[in-house]
């Protein structure tokens, strides 16, 4: 079958794609930039790319390819600015939808919240508002409705990890005793993979959930049990949202928009109404200890599929990576330094491909990250995302409060953009140079500032430069990882 694919740069669509592939069907994969999209060896020839923003209205030269038998729509607009996702996901889902019946599609697979509280919080209402609008197309549509999700690199999972590794005791807001209803990401991307095509589940909404039903409290708390941490948490009554959002947002990696988002949500019990699909799609259904140890299986084999921080999560990026990968020249600051490499190139270039995370930055790490917990302090990234695996690096990946924008390994070329909070523009460069037959690692740092407050920070900032990134290069080129 040929099949399109929404969100195929997100956590699901990233995981559901290699499914699809296996089963032997055709997709053509929707993305907002191709330059982000990267796809295995392995069904290249079965994929095709569509650049898409459903955000904007389909222009009538949009054409999509002949005989798309059903469409999986997995776009999400959490990380939009606080109150703007609403009307963000009802747009993208309006324009999807006259997509979709232009195409003849005849099935939509639509994967939405669950929303059986009277009291849904505005991001629940939001996936519920758009289950309607696809509702009203001439396709048959299929509703699975989860809650939290969780896997190695899903938000939950990454927000649990780490509340329960950094902090051995935690006075918390009140919500934390709110009942969910867990469920195993391999058991979600079962379930989207089973519906297609399956005529039992047109025009039909399921919830789906695991086994387990559990307050947030009891799911810290078997996190803390498999890791064999002794936590202690307290939840106290008087913890306004806004604190709550606070918390959540130094504490964890998450961006505030994002934490503002969860923590109105994780104010509604969720929890499934019905099980009708498992009686239409029978899977063994993952219980939520089974699901950590899952996620962390992977993780100890670097074997992340997907991660939550695959996407522009802090509003500073929000065109395509091309538009930034041409660094500018004019109107700049530009500190350039050069060295000849102590080790082979080999050798550098796995270092500099390893850099960051929890790997460090070689040099001056305490450093990088104070300016991590400043920039947390003005509401950015900060360093916390880290890196999705130790020692790959692909275009659009998180790197702590980097972007990778180009990453030729075989051209010996790693350039990352700032996503940190910045009075202007800010990139970062290391490529490796044959000068006369010896090669030199060239490292050059790029600032495009705004303001008279940007020229000021970049010539504070001048002092630290030479301290940290000469000590940088010299670990990269002698091909040391040890920090000072």
């Amino acid at each position: 079958m040929r099949i399109l694919l929404t969100g195929a740069n997100g956590y699901i669509g990233k995981r559901l794609l290699p499914v699809l592939l296996e089963a032997g069907h055709e997709v053509i994969c929707c993305v907002r930039d191709k330059d982000r999209f990267v796809v295995k060896e392995q069904g290249r020839s079965r994929v095709s790319v569509l650049e898409m923003d459903f955000l904007s209205q389909p222009s009538a030269n949009t054409v999509l390819p002949p005989d798309i038998d059903a469409a999986y729509y997995l776009i999400h607009s959490l990380k939009t600015s606080v109150g703007e996702f609403g009307e963000a996901e009802a747009s993208a889902a309006e324009h999807f939808k006259q997509l979709m019946e232009t195409a003849h599609v005849r099935q939509v697979i639509y994967l939405g919240g669950l929303d059986n509280n009277e009291t849904l919080s505005p991001h629940l209402r939001s996936r519920k508002n758009v289950g309607e609008i696809l509702g009203t197309g001439s396709y048959a549509l299929t509703i699975l409705r989860a809650g939290i999700v969780i896997g190695s690199g899903s938000a939950s999972f990454e927000i649990i990890r780490d509340l329960v590794e950094k902090l051995p005791v935690m006075v918390t807001p009140r919500w934390l005793l709110t009942r969910s209803q867990p469920i195993a990401v391999r058991n979600v991307i079962a379930y989207l993979s089973g519906a297609l095509m399956n005529e039992r589940c047109f025009n039909r909404a399921f919830d789906i959930g695991g086994p387990d039903i559990l307050t947030y409290k009891e799911m810290l708390l078997l996190f803390a049990e498999e890791r064999r941490l002794k936590r202690w948490i307290f939840a106290l009554p008087v913890m306004t949202p806004r604190l709550s959002s606070y918390w959540l947002y130094f504490v964890t990696s998450v961006s505030y928009t994002l934490a503002v988002n969860l923590v109105n949500s994780m104010k509604t019990e969720v929890i499934c109404a019905e099980n009708t699909i498992v009686s239409i799609i029978d899977i063994p259904l993952v219980s939520y200890r089974e699901a950590l140890r899952l996620a962390f299986d992977q993780i100890e084999q670097n074997d992340i599929v997907s991660s939550w921080k695959d996407a522009f999560s802090s509003g500073v990026i929000s065109s395509r990576l091309s538009e930034h990968i041409a660094i500018p020249e004019r109107g700049c600051f530009v500190d350039s330094r050069s060295i000849p490499l102590a080790a082979d190139v080999e050798s550098v270039v796995e270092k500099i491909w390893s850099i960051g995370g929890e790997n460090g930055w070689y040099y001056g790490t305490w450093l990088w990250e104070v300016r991590g917990i400043l920039d947390k302090l003005a509401e950015g990234v900060g360093l916390r995302r880290g890196r999705l695996h130790p020692h790959e690096l692909n275009p659009g990946d998180p790197l702590d409060f980097w972007r990778v924008l180009f990453a030729d390994k075989s051209g010996k070329r790693l350039a990352l953009y700032a996503e940190m909070k910045l009075p202007g523009e800010a990139w970062l460069e290391f490529r490796i140079e044959d000068r006369d037959g010896v090669s030199w690692l060239v490292q050059t740092a790029t600032f495009r500032p705004k303001g008279l407050f940007g020229r000021l920070y970049w010539y504070s900032l001048l002092p630290f430069h030479h301290f940290i990134f000469n000590g940088m290069m010299k670990k990269i080129s002698l091909g040391c990882k040890t920090d000072t």
